[in-house]
């Protein structure tokens, strides 16, 4: 899909993506001729058992793991809540392990899920500390574990600034330990290699519509033996683990976006990296008092992000609406907050920057000329945002 100069450019690709042709393809005919319920043993159910099984196995190979190790569930953030909930409470069960670490650069979904469960049910969280990039040092994640840690969660690359963290290091780390490590994958699984075994994870989340998938469907990988408790019970679907009828249509795309990603995964790069080169390099030249955030080099390679000393960034982005741009400050959940962003808290930007923070994630249709457009632009929509706001 070509967009012309007169419609509006698409650059927040970190928040959802537009489901692949070839992916809705195969999941028509799970809506209108294969739409039996695929826990019920007659024909119709068989075929759709079939589907769901054959999806389990194509995620299954796409992250290393065994079939029977991928639940699915209804998103990346159910799939966040099923690790940090489940492994906590069976941990405590097993061990009296009461003890939660996690970075402070983690999405919501986690986030949050831990802070609940400090304040409602007890645990200990503590965070680990974040470079000025956003990435976890290993030596900290040795250095702070303890024999009543229930588990490890660390972001595998951040949904806000891009920043890739050394998870095969940490899952290392957690392994020699004895600590389940949880890794969310779901900016990552679309652009990077992901690999379970290598990197040691236990749990790992992934989202299907970040992978050009459709939305409300995800996946949990749970290695074999982790402790685990369900949080959503009912029938025996997923292991036990996720009661309720699957989502048949659903996971038959998530799992072929997911299988297309990583068939299309260098190639895609090869479009993305030097498009997101070009819009750092030219932003941070002609963009007075600009700053790029998240790690230089080792970033998501969609992903561009900033920050503007004294700007407003939910007014920069309603000036860029209005220009013609769809963009993010920071995570899609932020937009709208009037505190800063604590992922730009945490990697210690001021208020007089971070509240500045514009996002830009491409896209397989974004082209060079949608860049040079918003870089054309954005210069004189900075200094207008500053020049409107009250400072």
């Amino acid at each position: 899909m070509n967009i012309g100069t007169d419609q509006p450019v698409y650059l927040d690709y970190a928040a959802t993506t537009p489901v692949d042709e070839r992916v809705l393809a195969v999941m028509l005919p799970y809506f209108t001729d294969f739409y039996g319920n695929p826990s019920s043993i007659h024909y119709f159910g068989q075929q759709a058992e079939r589907a769901l099984e054959n999806a389990r196995r194509v995620v299954a190979e796409c992250l290393n793991a065994r079939n029977d190790e991928i639940i699915f569930t209804a998103c990346g953030t159910e799939s966040d809540n099923l690790a940090l909930r489940g492994v906590a409470f069976a941990q405590r069960k097993l061990k009296n392990a009461n003890h939660i670490l996690i970075s402070p650069v983690e999405h919501h979904a986690v986030a949050n899920t831990a802070r609940q469960l400090a304040e409602e049910f007890g645990f200990e969280v503590e965070f680990l500390p974040v470079d000025e990039f956003g990435r976890v040092d290993p030596n900290d994640v040795t250095a702070m574990i303890r024999p009543e840690t229930a588990l490890v969660s660390v972001i595998y690359a951040n949904n806000e600034i891009g920043t890739i963290n050394p998870v095969s290091q940490i899952g290392l780390i957690c392994h020699q330990k004895g600590i389940p490590f949880h890794t969310d994958a779901v900016q990552a699984a679309a652009h990077l290699p992901i690999d379970v075994q290598a990197d040691l994870v236990d749990l790992l989340s992934v989202g299907g519509h970040k992978l050009y998938g459709p939305k409300g469907v995800g996946a949990l990988y749970v290695r074999r033996g982790t402790p685990i408790m369900p949080v959503e019970t009912g029938g025996k679907q997923e292991g036990g683990l996720r009661a309720g009828t699957q989502n048949v249509p659903y996971i038959v795309g998530m799992a072929e976006a997911f299988q297309l990603a990583q068939i299309e995964r260098q190639s895609r790069a090869g479009q993305l990296v030097p498009l997101r080169d070009h819009l750092i390099e030219r932003i941070l030249a002609v963009v007075p008092r600009a700053r790029l955030t998240g790690h230089p080099v080792e970033r998501l390679p969609n992903h561009a992000s900033f920050v503007f000393e004294k700007v407003d960034g939910n007014l920069l982005l309603m000036l860029l609406n209005e220009a013609g741009f769809a963009c993010s400050s920071g995570s899609a959940c932020k937009v709208g907050a009037p505190e800063p962003s604590e992922i730009l808290t945490a990697i210690g930007l001021s208020r007089n920057w971070s509240l500045g923070s514009l996002r830009l994630t491409l896209g397989r249709q974004t082209t060079l000329e949608h860049v040079d457009r918003l870089i054309n632009v954005l210069p004189s929509l900075v200094e207008k945002t500053r020049t409107l706001q009250v400072t």
